[in-house]
């Protein structure tokens, strides 16, 4: 009678930090899943800083968001993210501040960039064939590391796979539950409160 006794309350223990890991799952989930969604519903483009040329103001990891403003907008200061000419050599997008704004003979506007933590600007001049650019608006320190990560195929089956078996874990234990639990009998005279499909 006793081991009975001291069985339930570890039960009901056990329910209740299973059902509260769940939840907790869930939650984490649904964040990660608004995070990832509003700002592209608010028109921010998202980049994430892979290198340390911007070090001091945002660091290798951090998420940056970015709108788009009208290249003619475009001053000495804004941080935009954009491709290198094809010269150059640099085949993925750089992140840099805009050191300088010139006009050539024929009114095309052509921009330096230098990033915070370089000695140097950029070794490059170019201009932008767009009528607009993406400017860092906002920056989210480390998030970015989930992103890269979620690029994994692995990773991504677990973030994704993991929560739904926990999910699916804890709605079978329920069933379980449901069909192990005595039924209790509806008191003569009384109406079911449900029929049997």
């Amino acid at each position: 009678m006793s081991t009975v006794t001291h069985d339930v309350p570890r039960r009901r223990v056990a329910v209740r930090v299973g059902r509260a890991l769940v939840d907790l799952v869930l939650l984490v989930v649904t964040l990660a899943g608004v995070a990832y969604v509003v700002p592209w519903a608010l028109g921010y483009d998202r980049y994430v800083i892979t290198g340390g040329s911007m070090s001091g103001t945002f660091e290798k990891g951090s998420l940056v968001l970015e709108q788009e403003v009208p290249v003619d907008d475009l001053e000495v200061g804004d941080v935009i993210t954009y491709q290198p000419p094809a010269d150059t050599g640099v085949s993925t997008l750089v992140t840099h501040r805009i050191s300088s704004v010139s006009t050539t003979e024929d009114g095309v506007r052509q921009f330096v960039t230098k990033g915070d933590a370089n000695p140097d600007p950029d070794p490059w001049k170019f201009s932008l064939t767009d009528g607009t650019q993406p400017v860092v608006q906002h920056a989210v320190p480390y998030v970015g590391f989930a992103l890269i990560a979620m690029a994994d195929r692995e990773v991504r089956m677990f973030a994704v796979g993991g929560p739904a078996a926990l999910i699916a874990l804890g709605a079978m234990v329920q069933l379980v539950r449901g069909l192990r639990e005595p039924r209790t009998k509806a008191p003569t005279g009384a109406e079911p409160s449900a029929a049997r499909a």
